[in-house]
Order: C-alpha cells, then sequence, then structure tokens
C-alpha cells in the first residue's frame, strides 16, 4: 500500500521528493494516470496545469502521463499497468459519484491492495475518508484540507483520531494498517 493524500499535491521539495521515493522506480520508466474528472468549476480546472506538472517536474515524461476522466470504468488489469494514479482536486461528492458509478472504486482499491501508488490532492484525498458516505473507505476518520495548522509531523497513532487536518504544505503517508501512517512535511 502506498497513498499519498495531500491537500495540494507535490507542493513542497520534501513531499516531491517522498513521492520519487515511494515509488521506487526510475521517473522516466513512471506510467501514471492522470484524473482530473473533480475539476468541475472554474477554479478548480485553473489549477489542473500545476497538478499535471507536478508529475512533469518529477521527470515523468509527458508521453507515459495518460489523462482519464471516469467517464468509464477500467478493469483492474488495465490499471495495474500504472505505477501512480493521481486524483485531482475539485468538486469531492462528483468525483465519488464518478468512482463508484463506474466501478472504478472497487478497481481502485484492488490497484491499492495490491500495492499500487496513488496520490490524491483535495478532493482527490478526502474521497477515501469519511467526510462522505459511500466512500471509498481507506481511512476510518475524517479528513479536513487546506488548512492552516495541520497534524504534528511523525507516525500517526493507530486508530486514528476522528478529524485529521492538511495544511498544504504536509502529506498523509499511508504504506501499511497499523504502523504505516506517518505525516510529512509541516
Amino acid at each position: 500500500m502506498r497513498v499519498l493524500l495531500t491537500s495540494a499535491g507535490l507542493e513542497t521539495e520534501e513531499i516531491k521528493e517522498y513521492f520519487v521515493k515511494m515509488t521506487g522506480k526510475n521517473m522516466a520508466d513512471i506510467k501514471a494516470l492522470f484524473i482530473p474528472t473533480a475539476a468541475i468549476d472554474a477554479e478548480a480546472i485553473e489549477v489542473l496545469p500545476k497538478c499535471m506538472n507536478d508529475l512533469l517536474k518529477c521527470g515523468i515524461p509527458n508521453k507515459n502521463i495518460r489523462v482519464f476522466d471516469l467517464h468509464a470504468g477500467m478493469e483492474p488489469a488495465e490499471l495495474q499497468k500504472y505505477d501512480v494514479v493521481y486524483l485531482c482536486g475539485g468538486n469531492t461528492a462528483y468525483l465519488l459519484e464518478r468512482i463508484n458509478a463506474t466501478g472504478f472504486n472497487v478497481t481502485l482499491m484492488e490497484y491499492i491492495r495490491a500495492n499500487g501508488m496513488v496520490i490524491g490532492v483535495s478532493a482527490g484525498s478526502i474521497l477515501f475518508c469519511n467526510n462522505l458516505a459511500d466512500n471509498l473507505g481507506l481511512l476510518n476518520t475524517k479528513l479536513d484540507v487546506h488548512c492552516p495548522d495541520g497534524e504534528t509531523r511523525g507516525k500517526v497513532e493507530y486508530p486514528i483520531k476522528d478529524n485529521v487536518r492538511l495544511t498544504n504544505t504536509c502529506a498523509l503517508v499511508i504504506r501499511e494498517f497499523p504502523d504505516g501512517l506517518e505525516i510529512i512535511g509541516e
């Protein structure tokens, strides 16, 4: 399990370096699935180039990034071809509705359990937590993003408290339960 939940993506050098290390591969060889589905309003759409740049600035070639907008599902074998899934921010309810309606929820959770790498940004992070009904159920907590004050850096105790808060410069890292939960950044 390799999941990086963030408010603002690879916003800092520390988060970017942690992502690169977590992939365990040469960045030029990484194949990424970029999901912009949550970006349904002007403000979220405006941030999409920054999100794409997160992957490019790590050294992932543009030709290795597939944009997938969740208008259809994806078979587990197809998703396993990708080294990382990047879930952009925007409208969490819409993103979760599309993931569930297309069956991508089952495929994505199977991918995660098979050690697939996922980066969530804002709405792309929240859908894994208890903020909304029918969430993906990865963490039994509520997740707040874009907070002025967030969690303290270090290991996260399990069971997780009822509400985890992330600033734009920190991330919740999920490697394995219960010992692989950690806050990086500030």
